[in-house]
């Protein structure tokens, strides 16, 4: 399982340019079921995806082609975690 941190750039100004392009990016990662959760970094300072059922370099492709990554808007982390416990409705993420 993977975190992976989308901070603002000094380019943060052009993501209203990319935000169509990169919510098809966020669509195709729930479609292909690598997804769980998306959200955003308070206060503006980015967002954050919640990714399993793939491998670390499956993601950094799939991360590569974030438009918002392309442009420079915003710079990518991804965190491996290996759960190992969790509460009873989040079993899933321990298989």
């Amino acid at each position: 399982m993977f975190i992976v941190l989308l901070k603002f750039s000094t380019e943060k100004a052009k993501a209203s340019q990319f935000m169509d392009e990169h919510k098809a990016w966020i669509k195709r990662g729930f479609d292909e079921g690598v997804f769980l959760m998306v959200g955003s970094l308070k206060p503006g300072a980015g967002g954050v995806v919640l990714a399993h059922n793939c491998s670390l370099e499956e993601l950094e492709r799939r991360v590569k082609e974030d438009p918002f990554v392309i442009e420079g808007i915003v710079n990518a982390e991804i965190l491996e975690i290996d759960p190992a416990k969790a509460d009873d409705r989040l079993n899933f993420l321990l298989a």
